[in-house]
């Protein structure tokens, strides 16, 4: 097996501890910056439905501050925002640069694109759900949780796996500040020094992690759909 490995990755041993490396960083900004995007887009989606007109919690103010905040952020590709938000990223966590720098530019680059897939899948509930349960007079906390969020689950979980991809391809645009990353690896000894083994070896790693997830996600969708 290790005569193997070494045949088809010559350089994976000299590199190894390195790439060990690398991939504990990505999973870093999958867990805190990935859970924190995941949270604030369904927030965020959540609102620009209720908040319409016509919508349960109907507020103008709301509703036009976030879409057009969408509009401008999904307007404005990510290795410039990168660079817009460091004296934010520094004043939030302290640093501009670095894997704890990438954080806030992560989460900024992918709760735009999440929280419209979000208000994608809750406005095509059936309206009818959620009049009938402002006829049984659920306030509309109850309505949000119980309609809205509940019968959307695998609507919500499709939209996690999609944004859950896009989301591992801007984890490599990070590494151009410093983050990290197995797609900084990737550029710096795939791209730059040759090492055509290494890449082989990111994609590899890369298409284990996201079947992973897209399997959990049709698990949940399998036991969400009636």
């Amino acid at each position: 097996m290790e005569n193997l490995v070494n045949t088809l990755l010559p350089n994976f041993e000299r590199l190894s501890e390195e790439f060990y490396s690398s991939l504990l960083d990505t999973l870093i900004m999958v867990l805190v910056s990935g859970t924190i995007a995941w949270v604030l887009g369904v927030v965020i989606g959540v609102l620009l439905v209720v908040c319409k007109k016509g919508g349960i919690l109907e507020n103008r103010f709301v509703y036009i501050f976030f879409d057009r905040a969408i509009d401008v952020l999904r307007a404005i590709p990510f290795i410039i925002l990168m660079v817009l938000l460091i004296p934010l990223s520094r004043a939030i966590v302290g640093t501009g640069s670095g894997l704890t720098g990438s954080f806030v530019a992560l989460i900024f680059g992918t709760v735009p694109f999440f929280s419209r897939q979000i208000e994608s899948v809750l406005s095509h509930l059936d309206s009818g759900l959620i009049e009938a349960s402002k006829a049984m007079g659920l306030r509309p906390l109850e309505i949000i949780f119980g309609v809205y969020l509940r019968e959307s689950i695998p609507g919500i979980t499709r939209v996690t796996m999609i944004t859950f991809v896009s989301f591992i391809g801007i984890t490599a645009i990070a590494g151009a500040i410093g983050a990290g990353g197995i797609g900084d690896f990737a550029i710096r000894y795939g791209y730059q020094m040759g090492y055509r083994d290494m890449i082989w070896l990111v994609v590899a790693v890369v298409l284990l992690i996201i079947s992973i997830v897209q399997g959990i996600g049709k698990l949940i969708i399998k036991k969400t759909t009636f």
